[in-house]
């Protein structure tokens, strides 16, 4: 039995695994959740059924065939629990955020919602979401919980989990006669020179596509001991570290490791299966282990992960660490807050229900679920699994939760890159303009 490991990118406008989230949803988002605020609590998100049965409405995003595996564990679950009615609602990424904001200022929010890290905060600091201390979480590593975790409560619990990767063509090292690296003693010299030495190989093959944000950042900066946002909302990365990180990335441009400016422009937007590494024409590229099939599948080779370069040549000081591929919430609003959560428990929790999601959503965050899924799976799916179990000893503490205005920091960060890599500005320059500018959507 074999399954997909989920891929954010293949449902949302993003670059391969890091959203780009819409201004626009953002905005929707805001005023929404602040008109909740101002509303009373109870809503109309679920209602008695027939008989006094309760319905439950519950939302997604995903594709047809996550429609198609959610409403399977929808029917063994509403089989255990014959009371409870669960209704579908589900969409494509686009809108789905929209959709949301409208209903919750209407006071209409489903009872249960597929919620993404960098929209938990817009919601639960705003009195939107359920404190979902009903969710039995004792199977799920501290690090995992933390995803869903504010100082007001739990506001979501995380249903997959992945970690941040470099993924490595082998088919492209070998034809460039460079062996594959130590990934658990390399450091980014090492990097810097293998990347270099593939892209002299040949026309057209890059040591390395253009880095994902703002995962790559944030990588750099724990290798460091900080954060690119703090626990209180706030940013994380001085002028100097952003100076320091653009001069990094000019000298991986400027030796050859990465693309000329042009091709990592093109790259920064494109779609899995046109991407450098998805394409073939770059040997490693940056991402979540949940993309390892994706990008296996669009370059047609056994794409191998790899952890990240570390500053001092100890992959212990590599600074992965568990991310939520997605996670559950429920509405604050619910007229059922106790079935509510447990559906989101059994959804997590229950071993027959993670044997039907598989890594749909990502690897099962609870261990016992990610135990049995994982006898299951084959292919890269099952390297994927392994890695990420592999490099659990050398993880650090979650990523503090996203705060408001996160979800612009990839456009930002990806603009400012490109005018070091096109020397239209300097590092420093650059540096002083994008910490003001990252500043301004978190305040």
């Amino acid at each position: 039995m074999s399954a997909t490991l989920a891929t954010p990118g293949a449902e949302h406008t993003e670059k391969v695994g890091n959203m780009k989230f819409k201004r626009l949803a953002q905005a929707a988002a805001i005023t929404a959740v602040s008109a909740v605020a101002l509303t009373a609590c109870g809503g109309d998100g679920g209602s008695e059924g027939e008989g006094g049965d309760v319905s439950l409405r519950f939302t997604w995003w995903g594709s047809d065939a996550r429609a198609q595996i959610t409403e399977e564990i929808i029917a063994e679950f509403e089989a255990e629990n014959p009371n409870i009615d669960i209704q579908p609602e589900y969409s494509d990424w686009t809108g789905y955020w929209d959709k949301l904001a409208t209903q919750t200022a209407a006071n209409d929010a489903p009872d249960i919602i597929q919620m993404d890290a960098q929209y938990l905060r817009e919601y639960a600091d705003r009195g939107a979401l359920l404190d979902l201390s009903g969710v039995d979480v004792s199977q799920i590593e501290d690090q995992v919980v933390a995803n869903g975790r504010t100082e007001e409560g739990l506001f979501g619990i995380t249903t997959g989990i992945n970690t941040p990767i470099i993924l490595a063509n082998p088919d492209v090292f070998a034809e460039a006669g460079v062996e594959m690296p130590d990934d658990t003693t390399w450091t980014w010299d090492d990097f810097s020179s293998i990347a270099q030495e593939i892209s002299e190989s040949g026309d057209g093959i890059y040591g390395s596509g253009a880095p994902a944000e703002p995962l790559n950042i944030q990588v750099w900066l724990r290798q460091q001991g900080t954060n690119l946002t703090t626990e209180d909302g706030q940013l994380g990365v001085t002028e100097a570290q952003a100076e320091e990180y653009l001069q990094h990335l000019l000298d991986l441009s400027q030796s050859g490791a990465y693309p000329q400016a042009s091709a990592i422009a093109e790259d920064q937007t494109a779609a899995v299966d046109q991407s450098l590494v998805g394409t073939g024409a770059a040997a490693m590229g940056t991402y979540w282990s949940n993309q390892l099939s994706a990008i296996g599948g669009a370059s047609g080779a056994d794409v191998v992960p790899l952890r990240y370069p570390s500053q001092t040549g100890d992959s212990a000081d590599a600074g992965l660490w568990y991310k939520a591929s997605m996670m559950l919430s429920a509405s604050a609003g619910s007229d059922h807050p106790e079935e509510a959560q447990q559906f989101i428990d059994y959804f997590v929790n229950n071993v027959d229900a993670g044997l039907i999601g598989m890594t749909e959503r990502g690897l099962p965050a609870n261990t016992e679920v990610r135990a049995a899924v994982a006898e299951e799976l084959e292919g890269t799916d099952k390297a994927s699994a392994e890695f990420v179990e592999e490099v659990e000893p050398e993880l650090g503490e979650a990523e503090p939760v996203p705060p408001v205005g996160f979800s612009e920091m990839q456009d930002i960060l990806g603009r400012y890159e490109l005018e070091v890599y096109f020397e239209r500005q300097s590092p420093a320059d650059a540096a002083k303009s994008m910490i003001a500018e990252l500043e301004a959507v978190l305040g």
